[in-house]
Order: C-alpha cells, then structure tokens, then sequence
C-alpha cells in the first residue's frame, strides 16, 4: 500500500491580514483539518486567569508556555500527514511545509480590526483603550515587535522575514476572494508539482 504524501500547509501573518479567514476558508476547500495555536495560548491564559497582555509578560520570562505549544506543532506534523497550520513557528517546526504568510499594511489592519469588533469583544479584548484605529495600530505594532523579540530569544528566528516562506500575499488592497485565489491558486501549483 503506497503511503499518503505528507502535505501541510503553514500559515503566518500579520494581524488583520486575513490569515485566519483564508486559513479556515483553505481547510474548507481542502476538507483537511485546521489547528490554530493562538487559540491554545488564549486557552493557556484564561486557565492562568490573564488576558493576552498579560500572559505575553508571563511567556517573556518562562518559555515553557511556548515550548508546549511548540511541541504540540512537531507532534501534529508526525502524526497527521495533510493540515492546515495557523502559528508564528509552524514554518520553523515543519521545514517541508508549504509556507505563506500574508501581511497588511498597519493602518489597514487597524480599520480591519475596529470594523471586526463588537462592543463585547472590545470590552473583553487583550489590551484596553482599542476603540480607535489610532491605538489599534499602536497595539498591533507594539505585539508584533514584542512577538519578534521573544521568537528570536527564544529560537534565532525572526517570524516576519519574508525569505522564510514560500507564498507571501499582501493583502492591504485585496478582496477576501482575491487572496483565496492567490493561495489556492499557489497551493494547488504545489499539490500538482
């Protein structure tokens, strides 16, 4: 019986790219399952009782909290041979994957967000005051500097280099259905090549 060709697909970006719509959308397409390891640090702060501002502080100083979700990456790559992967390190953890990342320009993401949140989630959110694009934007780039800084610290990398993946989609001027096509187009190039 021949054995089934691994194929994962790794997604990362920026916040307010979209990442997780497309992602969700591509599992859809493909059938395959998706793991979204923010879900599992949100998981991770609630259990500690912090929010996410909070919990980043804690990460910062015991990276134990990343190497178990790190670890969980490595395991579902051995153990599963088709998924889809939203993490900052799946790309890193599983070399062979096929690797895109999308991003946005800040302000974009900013509006992206504010439009996205409701008045729960805004009261619920990981960091106060983001009830204008102004301190959105100021949030988004103060995280992903700190995000950067911590992955570096922790394993040489840096998240956000454009030479760690295959596809790089900026999403600033497009229509949700125009980055789909873009990554499925690029992910069905790769399946067939």
């Amino acid at each position: 019986m021949q054995k089934v060709k691994k194929f994962i697909i790794s997604f990362n970006g920026q916040e307010g790219s979209g990442k997780s719509t497309i992602a969700t959308l591509v599992a859809t397409r493909l059938n395959w399952p998706r793991y979204y390891m923010g879900q599992i640090f949100r998981d991770m702060a609630r259990e500690k009782g912090l929010d996410l501002v909070e919990f980043r502080k804690v990460c910062d100083n015991d990276p134990n909290f990343d190497k178990h979700v790190d670890d969980y990456v490595i395991k579902l790559s051995k153990e599963q041979d088709k998924f889809i992967i939203e993490s900052r390190t799946a790309w890193h953890f599983i070399p062979d994957s096929v690797k895109i990342y999308l991003k946005v320009e800040p302000y974009v993401a900013a509006e992206r967000i504010l439009k996205s949140m409701s008045v729960a989630q805004n009261r619920n959110n990981e960091d106060n005051n983001l009830s204008t694009i102004k301190n959105i934007k100021g949030s988004l780039l103060r995280r992903r500097k700190e995000d950067s800084e911590r992955y570096f610290s922790l394993y040489g990398i840096w998240q956000d280099d454009e030479k760690n993946y295959d596809l790089i989609v900026d999403t600033t001027d497009l229509t949700i259905e125009e980055v789909f096509l873009r990554v499925m187009n690029f992910i069905e190039s790769k399946k067939n090549g």
